[in-house]
């Protein structure tokens, strides 16, 4: 299966460039020529990657395809590409994974997309196991919880019973 790519740019030759040398190495490749273009394409398809330029139609574009990527079901790895990295880039749930200046050797683009790619999956995988031990361990709590239930004797009640107004502590812990 061909790893997919949404590949951001509003430099026409700087899109075209690079979707080349991409599908050359063995990507497929889709293009978005605006952020606006970018968030309509991550609302419609799935992605393994999102590599956006900073800045576009206005200083923050670039920003605006990072959030939506984010917000995108497929959990894409994201990548920004600048001429003018920032010196305060923001990783992490709210900032892209990594940071691509340009111009950048092809053969440098390429080993740092694959890791990113790499990494990003591993991180998924981690991801996706926390998320199965925590279902796994809360399915056994409402099993217990079934299994305890299940367990009580039929016409026992669990609330505490009045017997002619002479209601005792012992009463109460033998009704539980």
């Amino acid at each position: 299966m061909k790893r997919r790519i949404l590949l951001v740019d509003d430099e026409v030759t700087i899109l075209l460039t690079l979707k080349a040398v991409l599908e050359i190495n063995g990507f497929e490749v889709e293009t978005a020529a605006s952020a606006r273009e970018a968030k309509l394409k991550l609302r419609a398809s799935e992605y393994h990657m999102v590599i956006t330029d900073m800045r576009m139609e206005s200083e923050t574009a670039g920003k605006e395809v990072v959030v939506a990527a984010r917000k995108a079901s497929c959990k894409p790895a994201v990548a920004m590409l600048t001429a003018f990295p920032e010196p305060a880039f923001e990783t992490g749930p709210d900032g892209a994974d990594k940071m691509l200046v340009k111009p950048m050797h092809t053969g440098d683009l390429i080993r740092q997309l694959e890791a990113l790619l790499v990494a990003h999956e591993d991180q998924k995988r981690g991801e996706d196991d926390a998320r199965l031990v925590a279902a796994v361990a809360s399915g056994r709590k409402t099993a217990a919880k079934k299994s305890a239930v299940a367990r009580k004797p039929a016409g026992k009640s669990v609330l505490p019973q009045k017997a002619s107004g002479k209601d005792s502590s012992r009463d109460i812990l033998r009704a539980h």
